[in-house]
């Protein structure tokens, strides 16, 4: 994945369609839910597939090539991943970083990109009048790239690809679980014995050669299926695919992949002690089918039913009963040749996994038992329609869905089919495949546990082989980025270094947004819009963490999930059962300001899923045997937060920045101590204090018309009894006086988390927006930003960077995130440092440009999706911006000057004001760190033996 760091894979679970009655425009009216499609062949081989949607003025281009890890060769891993992040860098008429210029120029999602197993994708959506200049880009990445490729780019993108390892799988807990799985599932013969990211050494090893031939032997028109999807002109997109694409050379035929399908001659049982686990993980992973086998959709099911929610047997048993665990989890992981089927359980604090291995049994023996119910196909069946309908909320979704059956199924039509395998499964299909696959089958189990716990492990277990990266300082190869590719450019029948021009400028018209105030107190806010036959909705409850006192801290979080556990007159399987049967979504959750409670729901469902949600807010159950779980999960997370450097970092630098003495300060979750000393009574004491409509908003966008909702809030507006409540005000803590860093140790981290920042605006400050316009092009730009410019791509020091700031009725921070290879962390918050103090000063007409260009430009694809609607509202109705806030935020990017940006970054970007928090390896990073000029670092955690020696 190349710019979100916390990827590698982009799955698209489930596609198929259905059929649906929505009520549109006051007319019932039942009609066929289709995802239409045009598809041909250009004469090199080269597939393409487009899908009209017109709902927005934009169009999601993604290029899919058959290629992923299975294509390579042990000793050669990790090259399809490689070339993810190679074709971004340039080519030959793009030039050096010209993609990622052009996303910014023309307000693009960013370009972005996947691997996995069987193939990789680059994928972008835009305004609509960027069309021509997307497959012109596209079209100089597939056929005009290799000559660009050095070994001075190799050798920095080598460093971007191990940074990605080391934040991914090697500085996190469990991040080499499905590595040792792997390699004992699979032969080392099978492609898919080694992972998607490959090996460090294979890729160290890497050379010129290796690079320019998988690129000859994959990277081909017959290879690679274009996806097209958005509002075009199909007869003009055409033309333009045939002339950007067509006299790219065709490759040698790709014959398909042989199913390779694996069976175990006996179980494996692997132990590990991870260096980041809090608490011992199992997994039990058996052989399974490949993507779109006939019993792939049985196996589905059973792993729904088995594991998800209160009805299921392994959670009945290991939660429930056993209180061995807070989740369980059983999924299939199926591709193109193979397949995998699994259970994970993290369990809690000191849980020997053999009873956990007991219990899953034990869960096996009652499901061959009772077997599954008519009414529990169904149920599950009905949350997978919700599901697909929420993966086609997109344009970018729709084309991912139609390239996926073509690259794996070889039609998009598979879609009819799809559907049609999906509604066929029955209850005896369900449990064949459990004897087939499940039950008696050899399988191999891995026991991940915290340090000095291999008691915990399964009996049996072997210890696991996992080779652990030693970072030692000075100890990387050096490049230099800098030096420009030297090559003769292939020959082309036009000038490709022209880029083309614009489009017909889209437009961008903002939803209508309606409003109305209840009796009760209850704002309400909607967006009508029939694009698919969704609604989403949340109730916000303002005061959150806000409300709770100094001891209490996590009082909310755990008062709003005991909500959703059962109400009065249903328990909580009940209550479950009933969300589910709708295919409906709801949760509940609190933040440091506000308690959410959000559905998701078809259309044609509202009305029953509101009635629950009423049921929820005014009947709660307080059900002690779901608070005792629930308090024991929170505790989990907690410990398990206390691992993840990420975590640390984060929840260091809020006490940091907004004071001890501050609620904010506060991780909302709670803390060990208050949340051991939390009782229900503590809960229900905050319901009737704190949950009042008086301090509600009500936002809600979909299929559904302004008086329907009105009406389905009729009976809640009426009984749901108003109180006073006073939201308490924040007190602005005093600036930083002077910069420190603060150190957490993490022994033999791989990586050492950065967080840099201070308190700094509201989101209602006047200030609040043009600083977010400021800041694009240090680091809230992606690609586009100087901090990812300097940091990732010309030094290589890591995976992602980014700077923000972040805020709401009260003060937020502004902060730079990223997480840095161990051994040049000094070197990395020394560049971060200097960057940032001369943004302001070196801040150019060009930079000006780009920040307008993609700010206003971007405007045209700001409220595709349901969820981005509902952001809309949710500004709209807490910070009292105006139903036209986004026309007058481009009115503000219009008149920005360079001198406007100057001041603001002279004003906001102080770095001898900032808080500095590093979560790393004290003993090899600490003590250089005083060399950045503040002082001697202070260690927040001087307990730990590694800051002793």
């Amino acid at each position: 994945m190349k710019s979100n760091p916390f990827l590698i894979l982009l799955f698209v679970f489930f596609t198929g369609f259905y059929s649906y009655s929505q009520n549109q425009n006051k007319t019932s009216q039942s009609k066929e839910f289709k995802v239409e499609f045009e598809q041909f062949t250009l004469d090199n081989g080269l597939n393409v597939i487009f899908h009209i949607d017109r709902s927005d003025p934009v169009v999601a281009v993604a290029l899919t090539c058959h290629v992923g890890s299975a294509r390579e060769t042990t000793g050669r891993t990790g090259f399809a991943h490689l070339f993810e992040h190679l074709l971004f860098l340039e080519s030959e008429n793009l030039g050096k970083g010209g993609l990622d210029k052009m996303s910014a120029r023309i307000g693009g999602s960013g370009a972005n990109g996947s691997t996995s197993r069987d193939r990789t994708n680059y994928y972008q959506t835009v305004p609509k009048d960027a069309l021509e200049k997307m497959i012109w880009a596209e079209a100089d990445k597939l056929g005009y790239f290799i000559n660009t490729v050095t070994d001075p780019v190799l050798s920095k993108e080598k460093q971007v690809v191990k940074n990605e390892k080391r934040q991914s799988y090697d500085n996190r807990p469990y991040g080499n679980t499905f590595a040792v799985i792997d390699k004992n599932l699979y032969p080392a013969s099978h492609p898919y014995s080694w992972e998607v990211i490959g090996s460090l050494e294979d890729l160290q090893n890497a050379t010129l050669d290796d690079v320019k031939n998988f690129y000859n032997r994959w990277y081909v028109p017959n290879n690679v299926t274009l996806t097209i999807a958005g509002d075009f002109d199909t007869n003009q997109a055409k033309k333009w695919v045939e002339k950007y694409f067509g006299e790219i050379k065709r490759g040698v035929d790709i014959p398909n992949m042989e199913k390779q399908p694996v069976t175990l001659t006996a179980s494996k049982k692997l132990y590990y002690e991870d260096n980041f686990a809090r608490l011992p993980q199992l997994t039990i992973t058996w052989p399974s089918v490949y993507k779109y086998h006939p019993d792939s959709y049985a196996l589905e099911v059973l792993a729904n039913y088995l594991s998800r929610g209160k009805k299921a047997p392994l959670y009945k048993t290991l939660v429930e009963d056993k209180k061995l665990t807070d989740d369980v989890d059983m999924s299939q992981y199926n591709s193109e040749i193979a397949g995998q089927y699994l259970v994970q359980v993290t369990a809690f604090d000191k849980t020997n996994l053999n009873e956990v291995q007991k219990g899953i049994n034990e869960s096996f023996k009652n499901f061959e038992a009772e077997g599954i119910s008519q009414q529990d196909l169904n149920r599950i069946k009905a949350t997978q329609e919700t599901a697909f309908y929420n993966d086609l909320a997109s344009v970018l979704g729709k084309g991912f869905q139609l390239a996926q059956y073509k690259i794996y199924a070889g039609t998009p039509d598979y879609i009819n089919q799809d559907i049609k395998n999906i509604l066929a499964v029955t209850s005896e299909d369900v449990t064949r495949v459990y004897n087939t696959y499940i039950k008696g089958k050899h399988f191999v189990a891995t026991s991940f546990v915290p340090k000095g716990q291999a008691n915990l492990a399964l009996e049996g277990s072997e210890l696991a082989v996992l080779e652990e990266e030693k970072i030692i300082n000075g100890k990387e190869d050096t490049f230099d980025a800098s030096i420009a590719a030297t090559y003769k450019k292939t020959p082309s029948a036009f000038d490709r270094s022209v880029e083309p021009p614009y489009g017909e400028s889209p437009n961008v018209k903002l939803p209508v947004v309606w409003k109305k105030k209840l009796s009760s107190g209850i704002n309400v806010l909607g967006i009508e819009n029939h694009e698919v036959p969704l609604v989403q909705f949340q109730l916000q409850i303002k005061g959150g963490m806000l409300l709770e006192t100094a001891n209490k801290i996590g009082i909310s979080n755990m008062m709003a999930e005991l909500m959703t556990k059962g109400t009065k007159n249903k328990t909580p399987e009940q209550l479950e059962n009933a969300i589910e049967s709708l295919g409906a979504v709801i949760k509940a959750y609190a933040t440091d300001e506000a308690v959410f409670i959000k559905g998701n729901t078809l259309a044609k469902n509202y009305n029953e899923t509101m009635k629950l949600v009423q049921e929820i807010i005014l009947q709660p159950r307080w059900d002690a045997k779901e608070f005792d779980l629930i308090k024991q999960s929170t505790l989990s997370k907690i410990l398990q937060q206390k691992a993840s450097p990420n975590d640390i970092a984060d929840n260091e630098f809020k006490k940091i920045i907004h004071g001890e003495a501050s609620i904010l300060s506060n991780n909302n979750i709670g803390t060990e101590n208050s949340v051991k000393n939390t009782t229900i009574e503590d809960l229900k004491n905050y319901y009737t204090k704190n949950i009042s409509p008086s301090v509600s908003n009500f936002q809600i966008v979909g299929a559904i018309s302004e008086s329907d909702v009105n009406s389905s809030l009729n009976s809640l507006n009426e009984e749901w009894k108003s109180k006073d409540i006073i939201i308490p005000k924040i007190e602005s803590t005093k600036g930083v006086a002077k910069s420190k860093i603060y150190f957490y140790d993490v022994p033999d981290a791989k990586q050492s988390v950065i967080r840099i920042g201070y308190l700094a605006l509201a989101a209602t400050d006047k200030d609040f927006y043009p600083a977010k316009v400021m800041n694009y092009r240090l680091g809230g730009g992606g690609f586009a930003s100087e901090l990812t410019q300097q940091l990732r791509e010309g030094k290589g020091y890591t995976y992602g960077i980014s700077s923000m700031f972040e805020g709401s009725n009260n003060k937020g921070s502004f902060s730079i995130e990223s997480g840095v290879r161990s051994n040049i962390t000094y070197e990395s918050i020394s560049l971060i440092k200097e960057i940032t103090e001369q943004y302001g000063k070196k801040f150019s007409k060009s930079d000006l440009d780009v920040t307008k260009d993609f700010l206003i430009k971007s405007n045209a694809r700001a409220f595709e999706t349901l969820s981005a609607k509902l952001n809309m509202l949710y500004e709209i109705g807490n910070y009292n911006f105006p139903n036209d806030y986004a026309k007058q935020r481009e009115n503000i990017v219009k008149g920005m000057t360079i001198e406007e940006i100057q001041k603001l970054a002279d004003k906001y970007l102080n770095v001898n004001e900032m808080i500095y928090v590093v979560a790393g390896d004290a003993k090899t990073q600490l003590p250089k760190l005083e060399q950045v000029g503040f002082g001697a670092p202070i260690l927040l955690n001087p307990s730990t033996e590694m800051a002793k020696n």
